[in-house]
């Protein structure tokens, strides 16, 4: 009877879960449930919340401010010059115009006055300084006085308009010399001639001059250089080609 209880014993089934093993089962598998549910809800910052509160609004954007530009204002006029300054300005120009013909040696002379006698206006000072100093390069590299027979004629009727009459006929002796058969030397003869008083040999070399030029025939007739011979008969019989004497070859200006 005894083998009997124990195989009875070792057949009988497991005992079933009580309530309280399953009860605690459910509560921790709601437990995990709401854990997972509260990690994926984020929470909402305060930004967000702050935006979610407040009431829609449409309010108008403010217009952005124009600033007007500052208004560009002239410049003020220059000072006027003074008298000064065009005196100065016209000696300049008469110098600078001297150097455009080659003549340096008037040129230096009006831009020596400038820097001499204008001081104040240095602009001018500046310019007479630079183009002086052309002058003096270039008469150190030429040789002092004219050179040929056209130079010379030029350098006498320079000499004539600043009042040299003898200087005017030294230049035109020397023209001669070199150039006897130039009428246009023969015809400032004859007005350096009239300057100086000697009517007659001022007719000898119009005639030449007319004689080998004749359009110095309608010249002499309006030139008012040549008026003190206009009353004079040989002058008609010179200007209407009555003949005349031949001249030397060579022919010296008096003195």
């Amino acid at each position: 009877m005894a083998k009997q209880h124990r195989g009875a014993a070792s057949r009988s089934p497991t005992r079933p879960a009580t309530g309280k093993s399953s009860s605690k089962a459910a509560k921790s598998s709601k437990s995990s449930k709401s854990s997972k549910s509260s990690r994926s809800a984020k929470p909402l910052t305060l930004a967000k919340k702050a935006k979610a509160s407040a009431p829609a609004t449409n309010k108008p954007k403010p217009k952005p401010v124009v600033v007007p530009a500052e208004p560009v204002l002239a410049a003020p006029p220059p000072p006027p010059r003074r008298p000064a300054f065009y005196e100065a300005l016209a000696i300049y120009e008469t110098g600078v115009r001297a150097l455009q013909r080659h003549d340096f040696e008037a040129a230096a002379q009006s831009l020596r006055g400038v820097i001499q006698n204008y001081p104040g206006e240095r602009e001018l000072v500046e310019r007479a300084r630079l183009y002086l100093q052309v002058c003096e390069r270039e008469t150190t590299r030429r040789p002092s006085g004219p050179q040929t027979p056209t130079e010379s004629v030029y350098a006498a009727t320079v000499a004539l308009n600043a009042g040299d009459v003898d200087g005017a006929l030294a230049h035109l002796g020397r023209a001669l010399e070199k150039a006897p058969d130039s009428d246009h030397a023969h015809y400032i003869m004859s007005v350096a001639l009239v300057d100086k008083g000697d009517l007659a040999m001022a007719l000898v070399h119009l005639r030449h001059a007319i004689s080998l030029n004749p359009e110095n025939r309608s010249v002499a007739l309006k030139d008012a250089d040549l008026g003190a011979l206009h009353d004079l008969e040989a002058f008609h019989q010179a200007v209407g080609g009555v003949p005349e004497t031949a001249l030397p070859r060579t022919t010296k200006a008096r003195r």
